[in-house]
């Protein structure tokens, strides 16, 4: 279990498209969207969880027809993130020093919860984390499922506590972050980063 948890944090702490989403809905919306990214993610890992429990995950990676269309899927909606988040970048520049630190709520909350759960809903990669890695900790004897399950839950319990924090620090930042110059570069390396990401996952092979 300790060499699970340990593999699983690292695994976690990689920046990743996660890491981009939730730095930009941190920035935008503070705290709270941050949050509401993250638990968005947490949704997503669960959907993957499901999956390779009943076996789909596996007949997805079997099925490069799947598998190919999945990844592209989900690079085109990280592009489309990216595009938007430089597209922000180029708004935030024209802002005013004193609407730099006005959190953007505006009744975002379902929308932040939507862009976490993509990311992840959309992402071969992670079903294939649940395919390759999650059987290694597995016993022997049978009892998979219940050892499935708490496995899964240590994984989405170290995934909100490491972007809990990680979210707390961008919001305590956020005073220097929201500057609009600061901000718009923040902004400018997400939505490259998402493109990145998109672009590796493009050439993701099952």
């Amino acid at each position: 279990m300790l060499t699970f948890a340990a593999a699983s944090l690292v695994l976690i702490m990689i920046p990743g498209p996660d890491q981009a989403l939730i730095t930009r809905s941190a920035l935008a919306g503070g705290r709270r969207a941050g949050l509401l990214t993250m638990v968005g993610g947490v949704l997503g890992l669960v959907v993957h969880v499901g999956a390779a429990v009943l076996g789909i995950s596996a007949v997805l990676i079997a099925s490069a027809t799947a598998f190919t269309v999945l990844k592209v899927v989900g690079a085109v909606y990280l592009v489309w993130m990216g595009i938007a988040t430089l597209r922000g970048a180029r708004r935030t520049l024209r802002e005013k020093p004193e609407d730099a630190d006005a959190a953007d709520q505006g009744g975002a909350d379902g929308r932040y919860v939507r862009h976490g759960f993509l990311s992840n809903a959309l992402n071969p990669k992670v079903a294939l984390f649940f395919v390759t890695f999650l059987p290694q900790f597995l016993p022997p004897d049978g009892r998979v499922f219940p050892r499935a399950m708490v496995l899964s839950l240590v994984f989405a319990a170290l995934y909100l506590l490491w972007f809990s924090l990680y979210v707390i620090t961008v919001d305590r930042l956020g005073r220097i972050l929201r500057r609009p110059r600061v901000r718009a570069r923040v902004e400018q390396v997400t939505g490259l980063l998402l493109i990145g990401f998109a672009v590796r996952l493009a050439l993701q092979s099952p």
